[in-house]
Parts: C-alpha cells; structure tokens; sequence
C-alpha cells in the first residue's frame, strides 16, 4: 500500500512539473513590471544627451572640472605622448621611470612580445617585415594600399622612440590608434620590442634601391 502511495506521489509531481514547464512560453510578458519599490523606479533622473533646465547651458551631459584627470592618467607629455616637455619634438629614447617601473629593459621587452604578439603581429608580422595575415589577406583581396612599413628600413631605425610610441598611441594612415586599446606601460613595452626585432634583423637598403 505504501508502495502504490508512493508511486502516485512520484506520478504527480511529475505531472505537476511537466504542467509548470509547458506554462513557460517564453515570450515577453506585456504586464507591467513588479518592484517592490516602486518610486526607485520612476524617480525623476536626466537621459543621455537630454536637455536640462537646470544648469545654465542646459546641458545634461556635465563636463569636466578644469584641472581634473583621471586616478591612472599620465600628466608627464614624455611619458603619455612620447614627447618633450616643450613639445618641440619627440623623445628620442624610452623614459628611464617607464624602464623602472617595468623591472629593467629586458623585463619590458618581454612584456612587449606578448603585447605585440597581440596588437601588433597581425599585420607587421612576427618579425616586423609588414607581411602579416591581415595584410596578406588585404593584398589577396585588391586592397593593396594597406601595406604596413617594414621597421627594418633605416627611416624607422633611425625614428625616436617617442614617435614610434605616438604613432602607436595616435595612429596613421591605415593604422588606428590603440590609446584605449593599450596603457601607456604597454605602449612603450611594444616600442622596446620593436627595437629588438631590428636589432635581430638585417637593415634594408635605402627606398627605391636594390640590395
């Protein structure tokens, strides 16, 4: 007897999920949402780009405080631009506290292997020759404008670092700019690591002339 009692119970529970399962139609219910307070939801608040009768300029969206930055953001030009501090031109080599910072060049150039494995190898390739997938795929395509410079011609081996991590940091040409992509900390581990790659590898021969 207690076998059978058993043996109903089981049945109807099944039942019962099998009952609780089919009225899940997933669709969108068209009922108004439940909160269990109710004025957290509809309090009065400011769309993005909406107008504001408030402040002066009726701007919604509140710029800036003069003079404020970021916790993380660097404020020195040689360390966040690559350039000098009168801006008269580029830093010729990494800046020593960015070396420090890293535990030495050769910490910071093996940082910027894995970095430039990453951002930089689809399309200057593991050697830096600017023969990468990306850009095989963009030849085989027609699009033979997107050619990426070899950093082993002299005009990039001779180009300060500074210009090397800006061109990074800024972009050119077909080349975006990586400044949201990449910290500034991996930016220049990626220029030491360009330093090594033409240091392993022969200089080309002037534009325009055959070896």
């Amino acid at each position: 007897m207690k076998t059978d009692a058993f043996v109903f119970a089981k049945a109807t529970c099944c039942v019962l999920a099998v009952l609780a399962l089919a009225s899940c139609r997933g669709q969108t219910s068209k009922d108004a949402p439940i909160f269990g307070i109710r004025n957290m939801f509809n309090q009065p608040k400011y769309l993005v780009q909406q107008e504001s009768d408030f402040f002066p300029d009726h701007r919604t969206m509140r710029p800036l405080v003069e003079g404020v930055i970021a916790h993380d953001q660097d404020i020195d030009p040689s360390l966040a631009q690559g350039r000098l501090e009168d801006q008269s031109g580029y830093v010729l080599e990494i800046p020593q506290k960015v070396v420090d910072d890293a535990g030495g060049m050769e910490a910071l150039a093996k940082h910027g292997r894995n970095m430039y494995g990453i951002y930089c190898a689809p399309c200057h390739d593991d050697a830096g020759s600017g023969n990468g997938m990306v850009t095989q795929h963009a030849q085989a395509t027609g699009a033979t404008a997107f050619a990426p410079p070899s950093f082993h011609q002299d005009r990039l081996r001779h180009a300060p670092d500074g210009q090397i991590f800006a061109t990074i940091t800024n972009g050119k040409s077909n080349m975006p700019p990586y400044a949201m992509q990449i910290p500034v900390s991996d930016r220049w581990a990626i220029v030491s690591y360009v330093r090594v790659l033409q240091l392993a590898q022969p200089k080309l021969p002037p534009e325009g002339k055959k070896p």
